[in-house]
């Protein structure tokens, strides 16, 4: 589905499509999903409408429906190259070394 191609609120039925279609392969009723959910049933119907909702309902609904791995999709990892992994790599210590007569001793602890 090409969702840029859709408006705000069509976007917001299309979802409240799906939560619908995933509510009725389940077999629950409105009112089941809405007890389970903490919300009223006119709630969840006006979200399966398509009607606006908040970020905290549509996830109480994802959680009670079971599908909170939809919301894998809106995570995103950093992910770093192979260059500069390698850069990093190279960078990093890789031994030990006593200290030498030559390096000064660290400062004493400042006193306050």
């Amino acid at each position: 589905m090409n969702w840029y191609a859709l408006s705000d609120l069509a976007i917001l039925r299309e979802l409240g499509s799906s939560l619908r279609q995933v509510r009725l392969n389940r077999n629950q009723s409105q009112q089941a999903v809405a007890d389970a959910a903490g919300i009223d049933r006119a709630t969840l119907s006006q979200i399966e409408h398509g009607r606006p909702t908040s970020l905290l309902t549509f996830v109480q609904l994802l959680r009670t429906l079971e599908q909170l791995e939809l919301l894998d999709a809106l995570m995103t990892r950093a992910e770093i190259s192979p260059l500069v992994m390698a850069r990093m790599a190279k960078k990093q210590r890789r031994n030990a070394y006593p200290p030498t007569s030559n390096t000064p001793p660290p400062p004493p602890p400042a006193e306050w």
